[in-house]
């Protein structure tokens, strides 16, 4: 692996531990589980990238699976975005950017 591959394993686990703890803090509310959900989603593509499970294909699902939390995270919280939310979406936009560039070195 790659220093790309690195940025991104660090950008996808930020992502995941923010999630986690969010789910946790929301745990009783159908939100929260949403969070715990993403938050795997992120560790478990992590988890992939480290055991070289299908990289290509984790890299490309990575794709709209963060690109979505982004889309859902705003139709969610707008106009009212916490610090924590817009900071997760910078790490998720910076993880976009390194997983099309894991894809298009092949």
């Amino acid at each position: 692996m790659g220093t790309l591959h690195w940025v991104g394993i660090a950008l996808a686990a930020i992502s995941g531990v923010i999630h986690l703890f969010l789910g946790v803090s929301f745990i009783t509310t159908p939100l929260g589980w949403s969070f715990l959900i993403a938050g795997v989603g992120f560790l478990g593509g992590v988890a992939a990238m480290l055991t070289n499970t299908r990289r290509r294909l984790v890299v490309l699902l990575g794709i709209p699976f963060t690109a979505g939390q982004i889309v859902i995270w705003y139709l969610v919280n707008a106009p009212e975005f916490s610090a924590l939310g817009i900071g997760d979406k910078v790490v998720q936009a910076l993880l976009i950017v390194v997983l099309i560039g894991l894809y298009r070195r092949g």
